[in-house]
């Protein structure tokens, strides 16, 4: 069992947040954003509360649709699950990141509109960015490596085919 002086010593050396809002510096689509954030809002609030970035969708707020689905460092992940706190520090790309600074459309989202992969366009984000992160780390998929890539998106209106031809057109046409 730690001594008391022990435990106090331990507790000095922890980094406690809250109970309040408290300082934190998010690089976003490459921008640097300081805001006072709550040590409980979620990534996905963040965004689309604190910021305007209406992109990422919430849609069960559990983790289970991936319609809030960001890259955290190139790495795909549900944004309504992960605390804003945790990732300051590291690159996060959102769906408006993806178009270039121009406003030409990444080629997976050209792809969407051409092979008509939206249908009421909930999950059309998280779909997005499972894609073009595929598309980044395989640039010669297979069918069968895209609906792995989707295979934790959820849509309600069954688009899943037109969203598979859109990711293959993709990558023929040499996106990543």
């Amino acid at each position: 069992m730690a001594s008391l002086h022990e435990a106090k010593a331990a507790e000095a050396t922890l980094r406690v947040s809250g109970p309040g809002p408290m300082p934190l510096t998010l690089k976003i689509n490459g921008k640097t954003h300081k805001l006072q954030i709550e040590p409980s809002e979620t990534l996905a609030e963040t965004l689309r509360t604190t910021l305007g970035m209406t992109g990422t969708k919430v849609s069960c707020d559990r983790g289970t649709c991936s319609a809030c689905t960001v890259w955290l460092d190139g790495a795909t992940m549900c944004s309504c699950m992960t605390l804003t706190v945790d990732v300051a520090g590291r690159a996060v790309t959102t769906i408006e990141g993806l178009a270039s600074e121009d406003g030409t459309l990444h080629p997976v989202q050209e792809a969407f509109i051409e092979k008509d992969a939206t249908m009421c366009g909930f999950c059309t984000p998280g779909m997005v960015m499972s894609c073009a992160a595929l598309l980044a780390r395989n640039s010669s998929p297979t069918l069968e490596d895209v609906r792995t890539a989707c295979s934790g998106n959820y849509c309600r209106c069954g688009t899943y085919p037109n969203v598979f031809e859109a990711t293959l057109a993709a990558a023929k046409k040499g996106a990543s």
